[in-house]
């Protein structure tokens, strides 16, 4: 899930880094965490925009969520989570990194679905 994300983040061309969370900045439910960030030249700070976590058995054991292995011992299914990307926090990065004295240039990976590639 982590590389998706940074796929993603990637292909848009945005500055970003990827922090993996200490223990006193996840919730109780999570085991490992990483947050995905981008920079923010306007606010001049990082802007999280993604979050991936792996919770291991904790939700599977609340919602009793199973499964057989292959010796057919049941054994607690593992969950993850992970948000897509803050839009609102993404056209802000886009518009901030993409401005040129002719208008706003899209990234290439966005073209094909804008159909142009700058707004003036």
């Amino acid at each position: 899930m982590v590389a998706h994300v940074e796929s993603i983040v990637r292909s848009l061309g945005l500055p970003y880094r990827i922090l993996r969370l200490c223990g006193g900045d996840m919730s109780f439910t999570s085991a490992l965490t990483y947050d995905f960030e981008v920079y923010s030249e306007a606010q001049k700070r990082w802007l999280e925009v993604s979050s991936v976590s792996n919770f291991e058995s904790f939700q599977a054991n609340r919602l009793k969520l199973r499964y057989r292995d292959a010796d057919k011992k049941t054994q607690l299914a593992h969950t993850l989570n992970g948000s897509s990307l803050a839009l609102p926090r993404i056209v802000a990065a886009l518009l901030e990194n993409f401005q040129t004295p002719d208008g706003i240039r899209i990234p290439e990976a966005l073209i094909p679905y804008t159909g142009f590639d700058i707004i003036k």
